[in-house]
């Protein structure tokens, strides 16, 4: 059989592998990548200079033909590059590659960074590959418009071979380079809150406590639309939710993080490939509030990180050790949970201390087990010790009972509280198989919960540690705040179910709790619980690849 060739390499890649070796690796090998405000302007900035006019690169110019060629693509098997040069100047076969940066000159010896000039190298020996004479390049910057001349010496040319060898090298090697440690590099980098650098030093050496790069603002918020005859169209930059041909509401695409249809509302083929354009993922849920499935995109090209889940999966070792830590996890952050939020019979009343001291029991019997079915009846007999005494969190409605909670119930829920939990832990099950999808894990694939037809294992298994912090807190939330009461349930044949108006305060309940920030107990900075899921799912993505030993559980305190 044959094999497949060794992809060319973008001479981009060279450029950011001088800059840093971790960022081309991610970049070219894995397929990652995400947009910052230097990116954003770079990118707007190429956008005219290919809409400039300019001939094509003559394959045989004849003696003093003037040579202004834009937007010029050339590669070599031989060297292994391949390129898109900005612009291509000179007089017959003598030329020179003109690279457009964003920003000014810095003031440095030789008015260049070394990947910008790697960069500009590869492409006058791609040049030099197709029979021009190629002496020097020029770097343009766009904000100072000036120009800087970057000589091909020997040095150079020596340096761009090795760098082009060095990249062939780590794809071979399919292993990602160390990041790097405590540079100001970082900060600027795109990929930062993909990479983690800071985090990944942290857990395996740094004593430097990771800064506090997790942006505070998030990108945008999940578009909610639950009217059973909701029709969502693509007008310009915004989506507009009609009902009945009557427009009741738009939301700007730009804001939007996901959409969440529920029930029958339907969706444009317009409205539906911009979303998939943008990355927006779109998310079908039954009108009870069960999620379906979701729709994206041509998905995550990270294949390499699909297969260490994949390996990983299928070791026993692994996967105990996996399942022990997000056990132990969801069992302390419900002990937490008691022990904060304890009403009793009075305020000033406090968590039975046997309760709290059984539940650090099954926390240490689960931190030790041999069998992932220990771990089961471990993990069961602690969340039976936690709800029943679940009704002691809640401030309760005297009058009517309505918020009364003896024990936990589902399919179907038999009452205000069961149906808020379960509603919970579908929107739970929902951002996390959007977060894993995104992130390149399949959802479906996981280590504790066993794969079944149609059960996002992995999902469910990241959600175990954030039942009680955000599931079941936003139910305390919703019902001690006084947000939602009796009339906002519907009983029939049963069971029990949100109602319409019910279900929309819940839902900015549950917003509310996913946007509010928390402090990491590892890393130290502040940031939401959205973001905070992210990077979660990043650090298992680490774990699995063996950059970090262990996967680091959040445990609030």
């Amino acid at each position: 059989m044959e094999m497949n060739p060794t992809p060319l390499i973008p001479v981009r890649m060279l450029n950011e592998y001088v800059y840093c070796p971790r960022l081309a690796y991610m970049m070219w090998v894995q397929g990652e990548f995400a947009h910052n405000e230097y990116t954003v302007e770079g990118e707007i900035r190429h956008r005219r200079v290919d809409k400039k006019g300019g001939g094509p690169l003559p394959e045989h110019p004849e003696v003093g033909e003037i040579i202004h060629a834009r937007s010029v693509s050339l590669s070599s098997e031989r060297l292994g590059i391949t390129a898109k040069m900005d612009l291509v100047e000179g007089e017959g076969l003598q030329v020179t590659p003109v690279d457009y940066k964003r920003g000014k000159r810095p003031h440095i010896t030789g008015g260049v960074y070394n990947p910008e000039r790697v960069q500009i190298c590869a492409q006058g020996l791609l040049l030099r590959e197709h029979g021009y004479s190629v002496d020097e390049g020029v770097i343009f910057f766009c904000s100072s418009r000036e120009r800087v001349r970057v000589p091909f010496d020997d040095e150079l040319v020596d340096l761009t071979m090795m760098t082009i060898n060095s990249v062939s090298w780590i794809a071979a090697q399919a292993e990602i380079p160390a990041p790097l440690e405590d540079s100001p590099k970082c900060l600027h980098c795109s990929l930062i809150g993909i990479c983690l650098p800071d985090e990944v030093c942290f857990l395996t050496h740094s004593p430097v406590e990771p800064r506090p790069i997790i942006p505070a603002r998030e990108e945008g918020l999940p578009l909610y639309v639950q009217s059973p005859h909701a029709y969502i169209r693509k007008d310009g930059e915004n989506l507009v939710i009609e009902v009945e041909k009557q427009k009741v509401a738009e939301a700007r695409l730009g804001e939007i993080s996901q959409v969440v249809l529920y029930g029958n509302a339907a969706l444009t083929t317009p409205a539906l490939h911009d979303c998939m354009r943008r990355q927006i993922p779109v998310t079908y849920n039954s009108y009870g509030g069960w999620f379906v499935g979701h729709t994206v995109g041509t998905g995550h090209r990270n294949v390499e990180t699909r297969t260490h889940q994949y390996r990983a999966s299928f070791d026993e070792d692994m996967c105990l050790k996996l399942a022990r830590r997000l056990v132990v996890g969801k069992i302390a952050n419900c002990r937490t949970l008691l022990r904060r939020n304890w009403r009793g019979s009075s305020a000033e009343e406090k968590a039975p201390s046997d309760l709290l001291t059984n539940l650090q029991h099954d926390l240490q019997q689960a931190a030790r087990v041999s069998s992932l079915e220990s771990l089961l009846g471990i993990e069961g007999s602690a969340a039976a010790r936690y709800f029943q005494q679940f009704g002691n969190l809640l401030k309760g409605d005297t009058e009517s009972g309505c918020f009364d909670f003896t024990t936990r119930n589902r399919r179907p829920p038999r009452d205000p509280i069961n149906a808020m939990l379960s509603f919970a832990y579908s929107m739970l099950v929902r951002e996390w198989t959007i977060t894993l999808s995104a992130v390149g894990l399949d959802p479906y694939r996981g280590f504790y919960h066993q794969p079944r037809f149609g059960r996002p294992a992995l999902s469910l298994d990241m959600m175990e540690p954030f039942r009680p912090l955000v599931a079941e807190s936003t139910v305390l939330m919703a019902v001690n705040n006084g947000e939602l009461c009796s009339s906002d349930f519907i009983h029939a044949a049963g069971s029990c179910n949100l109602t319409e108006s019910g279900r929309k305060r819940f839902i900015a309940a549950f917003e509310r709790r996913m946007s509010q920030d928390v402090t990491h107990p590892i890393f130290r900075y502040r940031i939401s619980y959205r973001r905070l899921f992210e990077v979660q799912a990043r650090l298992l993505v680490r774990n699995l690849s063996g950059e970090i030993p262990g996967f680091p559980v959040f445990v609030t305190r």
